[in-house]
């Protein structure tokens, strides 16, 4: 689909504008006084103050029909930039390492390219502006259901895209059922009882103990869970100890657990619990344990992914729809999913050769994918709502 080319060269700028000036979760409120800014220039109506800086703005067709919502997160990260950018942050330690800045504009300029199409329109399109995507476990969506996002206009359907470094530009990352994971993390504190390096049978050492529960809990993914079942354990902080020849009283433990389905979830769950107390208990030391359910799977409804793989494929054909394989990220529109029917799909956006992942100080995102962004989600929009007229 054709988007013009001062759409596209002004979604760049928006972007670039919103990278510089990057905030945290909850905080967004410079970025949410930016998009309405553009709200207000479009003459959109639009309602805010959903889970404190979110924004919902409206686009009525021309003809009656159903509703579509598309979402944009809008919060960055705890991350000090080195990607180089010349438009890098201009925030200490807040980076748009995920791509919400992308995002943001995109639905800007989608909302453009819909206004121009208002005769196409079968319906309601809501755009929806999620703060706080990154705060898991609380994240920003069920806030924003709490506080009546869809109180007077209820969506048959939902539609969220995520820029993805790992597929080229012109590709996209399409399925049905779980394409992002279960979420779920955890803090331990394992309390032994410290004392001299030299007499270790006065004591319990807390960094044995932890090491052997953090080794112990690699065994629910080689030994309890289903191989064809994706399950991820990972210990991403240990810290204990004060000096060479203190033998330590204390470790702090934190890490995550990542499934797919909710079934492997529960018994990841029960094997955690299992694993921590008895190790602990066997090696006479004592936990503290702290679990938070994250964000759960993101499941797409089967009808409305094949909606959106044929949107892409009429406007890119085949090759922009490689096999992809889901991942075992958290991502809070799950929780929108929950509610409503919808999809949530992947654009690619690799830099190429040096491209690092998402969340690394040096994530950089493909400006060219833009106009694939903002053609597909404005075509799937549109394509939606005739799907769902024609079912009436």
């Amino acid at each position: 689909m054709d988007v013009s080319k001062e759409i596209i060269d002004d979604a760049i700028d928006f972007r670039r504008e919103l990278h510089r000036n990057p905030e945290l979760s909850t905080m967004e409120h410079e970025t949410s006084r930016r998009i309405r800014g553009q709200l207000d220039k479009l003459g959109i109506p639009y309602k805010d103050g959903f889970a404190g800086t979110g924004i919902r703005g409206i686009i009525e067709g021309k003809h009656p029909g159903g509703t579509v919502g598309l979402r944009a997160d809008i919060d960055a990260l705890p991350i000090d930039e080195m990607s180089g950018e010349p438009f890098s942050s201009e925030n200490p330690g807040v980076m748009h390492a995920c791509g919400h800045d992308a995002h943001t504009s995109m639905l800007i300029a989608t909302a453009r390219v819909l206004l121009g199409r208002l005769d196409e329109i079968h319906g309601t399109v809501l755009l929806l502006f999620q703060p706080a995507e990154e705060l898991s476990p609380v994240g920003g969506s069920q806030r924003m259901m709490d506080d009546g996002v869809f109180k007077d206009y209820t969506p048959d359907v939902l539609i969220g895209q995520h820029v993805w470094p790992g597929l080229e530009v012109g590709k996209f990352g399409v399925m049905s059922g779980p394409i992002m994971g279960n979420s779920d993390k955890f803090f331990l504190k394992i309390k032994g009882s410290g004392g001299h390096a030299s007499m270790p049978h006065d004591t319990v050492d807390a960094i044995v103990v932890a090491n052997q529960v953090v080794s112990s809990l690699q065994t629910i993914v080689s030994r309890n869970a289903d191989p064809m079942e994706p399950a991820v354990v990972t210990v991403g902080r240990f810290e204990g100890g004060t000096k060479h020849n203190v033998i330590a009283e204390t470790v702090e433990i934190e890490g995550t657990i990542r499934t797919q389905s909710d079934r492997m979830k529960q018994l990841a769950k029960e094997r955690f619990f299992e694993i921590v107390e008895k190790v602990t208990e066997a090696m006479d030391a004592e936990v503290e344990i702290q679990f938070d359910d994250g964000y759960p799977a993101t499941v797409n409804t089967k009808k409305w992914a094949d909606r959106l793989y044929d949107t892409v494929h009429t406007l890119y054909g085949e090759d922009a729809l490689p096999r992809v394989n889901p991942s075992l990220a958290g991502e809070d529109f799950s929780r929108f999913l929950q509610k409503y029917p919808g999809v949530y799909y992947w654009l690619g956006s690799s830099v190429g050769e040096g491209q690092k992942p998402l969340h690394n100080p040096a994530f950089r995102f493909n400006e060219d994918a833009v106009h694939y962004g903002v053609s597909v989600m404005s075509q799937a929009a549109i394509d939606t709502l005739n799907t769902l007229n024609e079912n009436e």
